[in-house]
């Protein structure tokens, strides 16, 4: 069949999907997986849970053949998966597939991006909220330091593969970092993007007060040397970009509270354990699995799939309210994948 192109009930494409591989994460950051909920006891998916790789490609191609072109890999964090590098390479050699990505906390880059880039992977974008110790530690719920994040970073440019560097920035938690890291990021040469606190799941305790706005971090990396703005490089483009006059050196801030972007989002996200998501702040999701281990056609398949993006109309950020983002009950982020 020849790829499709498929559009929601407000004209926007299918062009992205983002699969999570794993609920599990060496990290207990707070905006995520807060330490105090995810503890020693806390029940994560069985293996016989989880999407097979097998699965996960034969989905990943349904979707290819309805319009997606990029395809990043999530968790939890997905390098503790240990067939990582294979399913690299089986996603890598689907037909139509234009960018293939993985977000990480970078810790086992250093193990991993010979072998990732070799399968076929194209880029990293790695999670780093600050560069103090101190603070690194206090957001990460670890006593891992810093420097193995950097290490993370530096294997992975030496391997090939492009580098984005990811801050989730907390008011009362890193905003000190902001400054710290955007010096960091440009003297590596590397593309920082700011994400603004998002209140995605039940647990991270979320709050209006404690968001950092997109206005507030340019007023501040403008400090470090002026910002012109570069032009959005594909539709659905989530960040908005700048670089720093007289370099090609980017910054991006990821809005998702202050200035929404519903009406240009094209993510489908896929859970570890096979469940389709519309939107980061869905309430519930469409199982795949079942269909996909009772043997139904790739056609059968390819239809459930457009049906559920023709009917999709989420626009929550657009929508949110303080009181909606504290009752509506939101699927957690290292179950959905970021």
């Amino acid at each position: 069949m020849a790829n499709q192109r498929i559009c929601d009930k407000l004209e926007r494409p299918l062009q992205d999907l983002r699969i999570s591989i794993m609920d599990r994460c060496n990290f207990r950051c707070s905006y995520c997986m807060p330490a105090e909920v995810f503890g020693p006891d806390h029940a994560f998916m069985d293996e016989s849970e989880l999407l097979s790789v097998d699965e996960i490609v034969r989905t990943a191609e349904q979707f290819v053949q309805l319009g997606v072109k990029k395809i990043r890999i999530t968790g939890g964090e997905p390098l503790l998966r240990k067939e990582v590098p294979h399913l690299i390479g089986r996603l890598h050699a689907i037909e139509g597939l234009e960018d293939l990505a993985l977000t990480t906390n970078g810790v086992m880059l250093p193990k991993m991006a010979k072998a990732l880039k070799a399968a076929g992977l194209q880029r990293v974008n790695i999670s780093l909220d600050a560069l103090s110790t101190e603070t690194f530690q206090k957001m990460s719920g670890r006593k891992t330091k810093p420097q193995a994040v950097f290490n993370g970073i530096a294997a992975a440019k030496d391997a090939g593969l492009g580098v984005k560097i990811n801050m989730v920035v907390k008011r009362g938690a890193n905003e000190q970092e902001v400054i710290p890291l955007a010096r960091y990021a440009k003297e590596l040469g590397v593309t920082l993007r700011f994400i603004e606190f998002m209140d995605v799941g039940q647990t991270n305790g979320w709050d209006f007060s404690y968001v950092v706005s997109k206005k507030e971090l340019y007023k501040l990396v403008s400090q470090i040397a002026p910002l012109e703005p570069v032009n959005q490089a594909y539709y659905g483009e989530v960040a908005s970009r700048y670089r720093y006059s007289g370099t090609e050196t980017e910054v991006g801030f990821i809005s998702s509270v202050t200035e929404t972007f519903c009406q240009s989002c094209t993510r489908a996200r896929l859970s570890a354990d096979g469940k389709i998501f519309t939107c980061l702040f869905s309430e519930n999701g469409t199982d795949l699995r079942a269909d996909l281990r009772k043997g139904l056609s790739d056609e059968a398949l390819q239809r459930k799939i457009k049906q559920l993006w023709e009917a999709r109309a989420d626009r929550y950020s657009e929508l949110r309210t303080e009181e909606t983002a504290k009752t509506r009950k939101k699927i957690e982020m290292s179950y959905i994948g970021g």
